[in-house]
């Protein structure tokens, strides 16, 4: 199969994931409280993607949270700092940021995906913003990257190519799973 029938698929599940579910982040705060105090980046969730934001608003309170920001075309992303009630505007592709605020470096990122596998294999949205911030970031000093969607997102047979950064940790509405 390659990259988009793949995505197509799974973006079908995802939405019925989203429509039946509504799902929880509980799974997603128990792994982040065990990093209270390191800065990480999650991400403002759009259309059927899960949503992070109770978890990264427990991890406001014991450390930096920061949202991704798309800088430019085939570059890494840049990462400005979020607070739960902080005013946010439109970015690029429709995704919210913050008006104002400094930037971060996180070390950890909750990594938003269209599909994954069990091996940490993520498959993204084919921009590479993810895979090139990973890169970036892993090649300065130690990343955890935390996969966050439905489990029903999960295909064994994902096409991946050698640019695809592996996920750390995957997290579902179900449970955790460690690749």
């Amino acid at each position: 199969m390659d990259k988009s029938a793949a995505r197509a698929a799974a973006f079908a599940r995802r939405a019925a994931a989203h429509d039946a579910d509504g799902a929880t982040a509980g799974y997603l705060s128990e792994v982040l409280a065990g990093f209270r105090g390191v800065p990480l980046a999650g991400y403002l969730p759009m259309r059927t993607e899960i949503d992070p934001i109770p978890a990264m608003a427990e991890a406001s309170a014991h450390g930096p949270v920061g949202v991704p920001v798309i800088i430019a075309k085939a570059q890494p992303l840049q990462f400005r700092l979020w607070e739960p009630d902080c005013t946010l505007i439109p970015g690029a592709f429709g995704a919210q940021i913050p008006a104002s605020g400094d930037w971060m470096i996180p070390q950890i990122l909750i990594v938003p995906l269209v599909a994954f596998n069990r091996n940490g294999g993520r498959l993204g949205y084919g921009g590479g913003f993810y895979d090139r911030t990973l890169d970036a970031l892993r090649r300065q000093g130690p990343v955890m990257a935390i996969g966050f969607a439905y489990s029903a997102q999960e295909d064994a047979d994902l096409p991946l190519e050698t640019t695809d950064q592996p996920l750390d940790l995957i997290v579902t509405e179900q449970g955790i799973i460690p690749p």
